[in-house]
């Protein structure tokens, strides 16, 4: 591919959809390499949209709005950076051939929704995975608990970062995970995921890019393995390298492979797996950079964002650990407009430690603002940093 000029007739124009943290630093990553970019989001001011080209807020949901601001920007590739997208529209405009979508809009269709992902992982790949079943109503909830055992996950088949996930410990806890799910999926009368809890004693994230190789096809290479800790189903801090042993690793990028191999197209996977012993099993998978990816921003010499860039652009890769690092979030704390963050000073002064604070326009008690990074000699230190880090970043409000 070429890369033209920013803002010239021949620029390489990218258009992200969903502009959030994530987004962001992949419209930077795109462009220190040249590229014009342009960021679509449900909400004015979102961080990727304080650093693009130019800016656009559409309800992504709608497919005749999505495919309008398509044919109006004129794109050479789209980029997917959240779920809630009109993916029929990504099918039509890519079949039309009026943009490339990264990595291939039936990905960004079949992981939009974790019943086409589990099916395609588990029933036509055969790879290991939780007991699971689906359900769309609330007696076809209980059913399926009752057959899948307690403790189990239930979860809609179409929200991301957690919301609307509960773990069921029995069946009195049925209705209110039903109705949990009903409230904080991305579409009314959810259908609902129910997974048997897997004994597995650590998660990772196992990120894998798949780019052209120097003869031009497409080589798939998977950076070190991310460790994390979730509470409530969303991250709270990551870790590079997490330990394993090389038959789990193995199996892991077995795994990773086929998964990403199915999906097709180029870009960076977020594969998320469960690991006991030398156990491995298939827990999620993003077509995108993933959030506990993060920690990549200071422990490789790539971050999972400047490799996405680079593979959409059809560009080499390194996916080389640099050091051990650890990410820690940063959460709003209050609920408020345009708030301010004290003690960033103080944060910084720990060693090997780096902030990123976000620019989200509103902030949440539980919305994730920033994040803390650390470098160290070992994990447990790093890890430590970027708590310590995280714990001395506050928020305070706009009138402070």
């Amino acid at each position: 591919m070429l890369i033209g000029t920013p803002l010239a007739a021949n620029a390489t124009r990218v258009m992200l959809l969903g502009a959030g943290e994530l987004g962001k630093e992949v419209i930077i990553a795109l462009q220190r390499l040249g590229v014009e970019t342009i960021a679509v989001d449900r909400y004015p001011n979102a961080p990727g949209q304080q650093v693009a080209h130019r800016a656009h807020v559409i309800d992504m949901t709608d497919g005749a709005a999505l495919r309008a601001l398509v044919e109006a920007e004129r794109p050479a590739l789209i980029v997917p950076e959240i779920e809630a997208i009109a993916t029929d529209a990504l099918l039509a405009i890519e079949a039309d051939g009026l943009a490339e979508v990264i990595p291939t809009a039936r990905a960004a269709q079949l992981t939009m929704n974790r019943e086409g992902i589990r099916r395609l992982a588990a029933e036509e790949l055969g790879l290991p995975t939780s007991r699971y079943a689906f359900a769309s109503s609330l007696d076809e909830l209980r059913a399926a608990a009752a057959d899948i055992g307690f403790p189990c996950f239930v979860k809609p088949v179409m929200s991301s970062s957690g919301k609307g996930q509960s773990r069921v410990t029995d069946a009195g806890d049925i209705e209110r995970a039903w109705q949990y799910a009903q409230d904080a999926g991305r579409v009314r009368e959810a259908r609902v995921i129910v997974e048997a809890q897997v004994p597995f004693e650590y998660e990772i994230t196992l990120l894998t890019v798949r780019s052209r190789g120097v003869y031009g096809a497409i080589e798939t290479a998977f950076c070190e393995p991310i460790g994390h800790r979730q509470v409530q189903g969303d991250y709270v801090e990551s870790w590079q390298p997490q330990p394993m042993g090389e038959a789990a690793f193995a199996r892991a990028r077995d795994i990773a492979g086929r998964i990403t191999a199915a999906l097709g197209g180029r870009g960076i996977f977020g594969v998320e797996l469960f690991v006991r012993g030398d156990e491995v099993w298939f827990s999620e998978v993003s077509p995108r950079p993933h959030d506990t990816g993060l920690v990549t921003l200071v422990s490789q010499r790539l971050s999972e964002f400047e490799l996405h860039a680079r593979a959409i652009l059809g560009l080499p890769v390194e996916v080389d650990l640099q050091t051990p690092a650890a990410s820690a979030v940063i959460y709003g704390q209050i609920e408020a407009a345009g708030i301010a963050f004290a003690g960033v000073d103080e944060a910084l002064r720990i060693p090997g430690t780096d902030i990123r604070l976000f620019g989200k326009p509103q902030a949440f008690p539980r919305r994730r603002m920033g994040v803390a990074l650390a470098r160290a000699d070992d994990i447990e230190l790093a890890r430590q940093r970027a708590r310590d880090a995280a714990a001395r970043v506050r928020p305070v409000g706009p009138g402070a």
